[in-house]
């Protein structure tokens, strides 16, 4: 049954997912903002530049209480569908974590509720072992008739332990290059990436392979799209944007503040 919040879909998933593809491999680097729930989601998509939609796992999490990494499936699954709803003909790409215990089924399901896309991270396991996990994430995709356009993490920066850049740089390539062959649509390597690690890593993966994240200290998306970076999201840093802005609105009511009048109706 359609929600309250929905905004009707007029293209199949199998559409869906052939253009957040064909974004990811266009000349001009995907910006996405991420979301977590319907109302922010909507806040979006009301810009004209919205081009995709893409979840936050770690903020859907906080908003259900949950540490990054920890919240059940069941949660996450009604969430982005939730956000599917609302988003209508363009395409989500939701955090599925590491895709939990069985990548494949765990696609299948996210197809179900219309996800046409995903971020799941490898958490350094083995590359033979995380490589087969993608690809059972293409099969579940090819069995749905949805060409599922995985954004396949490595960890290799955020879980590398403080080795030497060198040897993250070269252990991200060689899972880049195994996730791909593997039928991954792109690499996303989280880390703040500076201009010299990002043209390694493009050369190594390929020009529009990789996908980054907007954190303080990191390039710009321009920055990125000149170096070849095929996609750029923020992870759970929209979110605590907006928190700052209600913690920050707080404390001026506090003091006998007022709601400043250039408030926006966006709920």
């Amino acid at each position: 049954m359609t929600s309250p919040t929905s905004n009707e879909s007029t293209t199949s998933p199998a559409d869906r997912a052939r253009t957040l593809s064909a974004l990811h491999a266009a000349p001009e680097i995907l910006r996405v903002v991420n979301v977590w729930d319907v109302v922010s989601a909507k806040a979006i998509l009301a810009l004209p530049e919205t081009r995709a939609i893409a979840t936050a796992g770690h903020s859907i999490a906080a908003t259900f209480g949950y540490p990054d990494g920890t919240l059940p499936f069941e949660l996450t699954l009604d969430m982005v569908g939730r956000i599917v709803e609302a988003a209508g003909d363009v395409p989500v790409t939701a955090d599925l974590d590491d895709g939990y215990e069985d990548t494949g089924e765990t696609t299948r399901r996210a197809i179900g509720v219309g996800i046409v896309g995903a971020n799941i991270e490898d958490r350094l396991r083995p590359v033979a072992e995380a490589a087969a996990r993608v690809e059972a994430v293409v099969a579940a995709g090819a069995a749905e008739g949805v060409p599922f356009s995985l954004n396949a993490r490595t960890d290799a920066f955020v879980r590398g332990g403080g080795r030497p850049v060198d040897e993250s740089i070269a252990d991200a390539i060689e899972r880049g290059r195994a996730y791909l062959a593997a039928g991954a649509d792109i690499v996303f390597v989280p880390g703040v990436l500076d201009a010299d690690v990002t043209r390694r890593l493009v050369e190594g993966i390929g020009e529009r392979k990789v996908s980054v994240i907007g954190l303080p200290g990191a390039l710009t998306a321009a920055e990125y799209e000149a170096l070849g970076v095929a996609r750029i999201s923020y992870g759970p840093t929209t979110q605590r944007v907006a928190l700052t802005a209600l913690q920050d609105v707080a404390t001026s009511l506090y003091a006998d503040g007022v709601i400043p009048a250039s408030t926006r109706a966006l709920n």
